[in-house]
């Protein structure tokens, strides 16, 4: 079990990196209509099971890695697509 905060947040970061490089189409559309949490709601769930699966239950319960690696890379790393929010 993942027991750092390092450690979790490479894992995050992994698995959203992961969802990215398989659902481009579905970001950048999602960015463009500002649904992109709701077009990826089953990837994105699917990844934060596999990542609670890997961290200690201490660490789940006192942070939030994976929901900060849901802004950082699929939506911070896709500011150049246009949308209706920026």
């Amino acid at each position: 079990m993942i027991d750092t905060p390092e450690e979790a947040t490479r894992l995050a970061r992994a698995i959203l990196s992961d969802i990215r490089v398989y659902n481009e189409q579905k970001i950048r559309k999602g960015i463009e209509d500002d649904t992109v949490l709701d077009l990826l709601a089953e990837e994105i769930e699917e990844g934060r099971r596999h990542y609670r699966s890997r961290i200690s239950l201490s660490l789940a319960g006192r942070t939030n890695y994976y929901n900060l690696a849901i802004v950082d890379v699929l939506i911070y790393q896709s500011r150049n697509v246009r949308s209706k929010i920026w």
